[in-house]
Parts: C-alpha cells; sequence; structure tokens
C-alpha cells in the first residue's frame, strides 16, 4: 500500500496480531503501519495485565464485580483496543464493533447490571 499500511489479522481472545490470514484465528481485519501495530501490541500488554489484577480481585468475595478499580481497569483497556482496532479496520470490522456494544463506556455500562437468573 503506498501508505505504508499493511493487512494484519486481529484476535482480541488471544491478543495477537498476525500479517499472514491463515497463521492463526482471528476476528478483525485491519490496515495498519509497523508502529501502528506495536501501539495495538502495547495496549494488548495492558489488557493482559488489567486482566491479571482483575483475576485477583475476583477473588475477593464480599466486593461486588461492578464496583471495584479493577475491573473498571480491564474495561477501559478493552475499550481501548477496540477503539484502535475500529479506527484501523475495514468497513466490514468498523460495522462488528460497532454492533458488539464495545465503545464508549458501554463494557461498563453492561456491566452495571448483574445478570438475573438462567431461564
Amino acid at each position: 500500500m503506498a501508505d505504508g499500511k499493511s493487512t494484519y489479522y486481529v484476535s482480541v481472545q488471544a491478543g495477537t496480531v498476525n500479517a499472514g490470514k491463515g497463521d492463526a484465528a482471528f476476528e478483525f481485519e485491519i490496515e495498519a503501519t509497523p508502529e501502528e501495530i506495536r501501539e495495538l501490541e502495547n495496549l494488548f500488554a495492558g489488557a493482559r495485565e488489567a486482566d491479571r489484577r482483575a483475576y485477583f480481585r475476583a477473588h475477593v468475595p464480599f466486593l461486588e464485580y461492578w464496583h471495584d478499580k479493577p475491573n473498571d481497569d480491564m474495561d477501559r483497556t478493552l475499550e481501548d483496543v477496540y477503539r484502535m482496532i475500529h479506527r484501523l479496520g475495514t468497513p466490514e470490522t468498523k460495522r462488528h464493533i460497532e454492533a458488539m456494544g464495545v465503545l464508549d463506556g458501554q463494557l461498563k455500562e453492561k456491566r452495571k447490571t448483574p445478570a438475573g437468573p438462567a431461564t
């Protein structure tokens, strides 16, 4: 590409970015420069750290999960990841992320309402 961007395939679940479509399972296709890929990989590293902190907090039984900083940090970090993927994404990727409802504080709003009983 003339603008220095290449196609990459991203898995948020695995926290990976691959240049080859068949290298690993992926959820999103993006167009990015090497610098943007480094930035996304740094966001994934931050998400892993936030996840680690939230894991340890999860073992405190009296603290509701919708009122704690580690979960808020995890949500904020994931929103940063999705926001960047949305910015770099193909039109299909952008539509998919918008339909997921994971941008602009929507993750925390979803978490505020505890799940009800299974029906």
